[in-house]
């Protein structure tokens, strides 16, 4: 059966599943028709006319016109300006992608076909009504790049370009989103949101409404990035020397005497002769008493720390701090940190200053950030593999947009070995063998540790080799940029580099006919990754715009992915074939995508159980961020404090007058609003923690939470107002004098913003409780952590601070 048919057969049976990707354009092509006779018109049109046509169209949009109305005429404009100011005329595949992205849709481009350019037309058009346009990249390297890239085009056709980097003041942050188009990522809109939530002057506030965000690499934002919340946190006790004296402790535990655990299970407890010298230790009595909950999680995330956590590839020491290695990405996760306890420590076990964890002033995932937008579209390269998660969690249906020269690639059989060690040689050798060659080879690495490792390996085989590793994005744009050039080995975490399209010599065409001649980049996958999407994004990277290029995994039975789904017991070993090394196992490699799709299913059901939970907790934020924006002007407050307490409200008046009055119950409105806000959501956090333990006795814990928070939530008013009053009350009048110092909650004297890590040890354990059903075998079994979860639970609940199962899976 013919290729053609095959693909025509199985998108049909996606279809049939349920699948709305859309392949057929057919339906786009009369818009292009439109908008290359119109661009055909403009060639002999001066600068200046080109720019009043510009303003016309913002006159046009400022007036009602809708953008659907305007996007032929304002595409055509586009794409002359690029041809003149830029140099380049964009392909007809750009355009459609354009028209696409304009419809709120997801626009699956692959590498090397210019979707940087891509996105100025949708950006444009939507831009002409003043509303402004955000343009979400990947890292602030990539914002500020492309808004200088692209600046020319904007600034030709009237419109203002700013690009917003982590650091910047208050006021270039507003002058930035005051723009247009605004470039920045993610992160740093949402920290921006965030932060204008808890502002206490509106002039402090730096975010105009949420139009338009246009998001490149979409599904590293909209999925890896986005399954973590951002949040903003206040200054809170210093607790360092709790974890340094358990982190001195635990480090000298001994293994199978102490404790014992399952490198691969995620699994570590105290053995009984390890809790009894634990308590000895601390000479704290029983540690699982209630009232040392708080010691227990301690012990526990030490434990963690220490045995399941690894330098170097679960984490880096950088600038004596411990940094995240994102698990998906194999990259360094910027102001992310892990919960409960596990950054802190971390920190401890390498010496590094224990940062404090502070107390959570507000916080939103970056899903529910994104969905304020009032439209959003994206695009990447890797899109369909998560093409239910864009459906369900965004409202995104991905139309795939054909390559402007039809992809030469060659993807090759992955070469299986039975250990590691003849892996590790047989990419060693292969990557010798291209060297020698002088073709170009790009190896694509799980961890830090271990692209530094073949690294080493390789110049003692004096092979010279790039090492790029969860460094400095700019830095690693400029190396993965050269590293089509004849003979070039660049080692690499598997996202390095992203957004940097890899050239074929470069700009050298000699260097790039050499290139082509020896076959292209060659791509080297150290391990296949749980996820078919990261395995393909490093496919990717070769054979851009129809250039030659092959790509090549190499995994061993003993990779992390096989040891952990016990892969290698569904193929009987007797029967594998041995051919130069490698196991021919082509069953084994149908497990491999079998069990890809099933990691990826799992890991969807747990977004959309903790999407679901986190519904009613969004629903609620928006109603307080609403209620604090009307406060934020004071007249509500003054009104509430004149109704209640008009004897007081009067007497202070007098003393300072009305408009410091009213900036005196702004000030105490707002405080009063975080600190109940703040303490709802550590409840919310505890509440949450324990409530899969409803399904023991037969109840809905999704129903159960939605029911309690809702309770819980409708006493927040009243608190919020009973707390204003008791404030307002304390204050004291003497000599025409206000004091202060004692009326009310006080604002954090510092904040600061970052991510929470997945807990890497946690979903499992709760999912294992939440899929009980009724009372049973099962349950019996993990009745005694149910008992841990609980006394941890009100351990947490009583020092306000998070706790960590002592028993956990991964």
């Amino acid at each position: 059966m013919t290729q053609p048919i095959l693909t025509t057969l199985r998108r049909y049976h996606q279809r049939l599943n349920g699948s709305t990707i859309e392949y057929d354009l057919s339906t786009y092509q009369p818009v292009l028709g439109q908008i290359k006779a119109r661009i055909s018109t403009l060639a002999a049109h001066s600068d200046a006319q080109l720019r009043r046509q510009s303003q016309e169209l913002r006159g046009r949009a400022a007036a009602g016109e809708g953008p659907d109305e305007l996007l032929v005429e304002a595409y055509a404009l586009v794409w002359e300006t690029v041809r003149r100011v830029l140099h380049q005329e964009p392909f007809d595949v750009q355009v459609l992608g354009a028209i696409i992205l304009h419809q709120g849709r997801l626009a699956e481009m692959q590498t090397g076909e210019g979707k940087t350019l891509t996105a100025v037309f949708p950006v444009y058009l939507n831009a002409l009504s003043g509303a402004g346009v955000h343009v979400l990249t990947f890292n602030d390297y990539l914002a500020r790049r492309d808004a200088q890239w692209m600046r020319p085009v904007y600034e030709f056709l009237g419109l203002s370009v700013g690009f917003v980097q982590e650091g910047m003041s208050i006021a270039s942050r507003q002058e930035a989103y005051g723009a247009d188009v605004t470039y920045l990522t993610a992160k740093e809109s949402g920290f921006d949101y965030l932060r204008d939530s808890l502002a206490f002057d509106p002039a402090d506030v730096v975010h105009r409404p949420l139009n338009f965000a246009l998001i490149d690499e979409a599904d590293s934002i909209l999925i890896d990035e986005a399954r973590v919340p951002l949040v903003i946190a206040g200054a809170a006790a210093d607790c360092s020397s709790g974890h340094a004296r358990i982190a001195v402790l635990v480090a000298r535990l001994e293994r199978n005497r102490h404790f014992e655990f399952d490198q691969y299970a995620r699994n570590v407890h105290l053995t009984e002769t390890g809790v009894e010298h634990v308590e000895s230790a601390l000479s704290c009595g029983n540690l699982y008493d209630a009232g040392n909950a708080e010691l227990l999680a301690l012990v526990s995330s030490a434990l963690h720390a220490h045995y399941l956590l690894h330098r170097d590839k679960d984490y880096i020491v950088r600038n004596a701090g411990v940094e995240i290695v994102d698990e998906f990405t194999g990259r360094v996760a910027d102001k992310r940190r892990w919960p409960d306890g596990l950054q802190a420590a971390v920190e401890a076990k390498e010496g590094c200053p224990v940062q404090a964890e502070g107390r959570i002033l507000n916080m939103i995932p970056l899903q529910h950030f994104l969905r304020l937008y009032h439209k959003v579209s994206g695009m990447t390269a890797t899109a369909q593999p998560a093409e239910e998660e864009f459906r369900v969690f965004y409202g995104l249906h991905i139309v795939v947009i054909p390559q402007n020269r039809s992809s030469q690639r060659i993807d090759e059989r992955d070469a299986v070995y039975p250990t590691r060690a003849a892996k590790r040689q047989a990419v060693l050798a292969e990557i010798a063998r291209m060297h020698a060659t002088g073709r170009p080879v790009l190896v694509g690495t799980q961890s830090v540790q271990e692209s530094v490792d073949l690294a080493e390996a390789l110049r003692q085989r004096d092979v010279s080799c790039e090492v790029l590793n969860a460094g400095h994005d700019e830095h690693e744009a400029r190396v993965i940029a050269q590293a089509g050039m004849p003979g070039a080995v660049t080692i690499s975490t598997n996202m390095a580099g992203r957004g940097t399209d890899i050239r074929l010599g470069g700009a050298d065409e000699h260097a790039r006919e050499q290139v082509v001649a020896l076959g292209g980049l060659y791509v080297i996958g150290a391990n296949r990754f749980e996820s078919r999407r990261i395995d393909n994004q490093l496919r990717g990277r070769a054979a851009r715009q129809g250039d030659p290029g092959s790509t090549r995994f190499f995994i061993s039975l003993e990779d992390d992915l096989f040891v952990r789904y016990r892969l290698s017991e569904l193929v009987p070993l007797p029967s594998l074939r041995v051919a130069d090394g490698a196991l021919e196992v082509p069953l084994l490699r149908r497990e491999i995508d079998r069990v890809q799709r099933i990691v990826e299913g799992q890991n969807l059901e747990i977004k959309l159980t903790l999407f679901k939970y986190s519904l009613v907790l969004e629903q609620q934020r928006q109603i307080v961020h609403a209620a604090r924006t009307v406060r934020l002007s004071g007249e509500s407050c003054l009104a509430l404090l004149r109704t209640r307490l008009p004897e007081h409200c009067g007497r202070i008046e007098r003393a300072v007058g009305s408009s410091v009055l009213v900036d005196l119950c702004t000030s105490l409105a707002l405080r009063c609003t975080d600190r109940v806000w703040s303490e709802f959501l550590a409840d919310m956090a505890d509440l949450r923690d324990g409530i899969h333990l409803r399904r023991i006795g037969g109840q809905d814990p999704l129903y159960e939470f939605r029911k309690l928070s809702i309770e819980r939530f409708e006493g927040l008013e009243p608190r919020i107002k009973a707390l204003m009053l008791e404030a307002f009350g304390a204050i004291v009048v003497e000599n025409g004098m206000v004091d202060l110092s004692k009326a009310g909650p006080k604002a954090p004297s510092e904040t600061w913003t970052y991510l929470v890590n997945d807990d890497p040890f946690e979903h499992s354990f709760r999912l294992q409780l939440g899929g009980m059903s009724g009372f049973s075998v099962a349950a019996a079994f993990w009745w005694p952590l149910t008992l841990l979860f609980l006394l941890m639970g009100k351990g947490r609940a009583k020092q306000g601070k998070p706790a960590v199962p002592l028993v956990t899976r991964k």
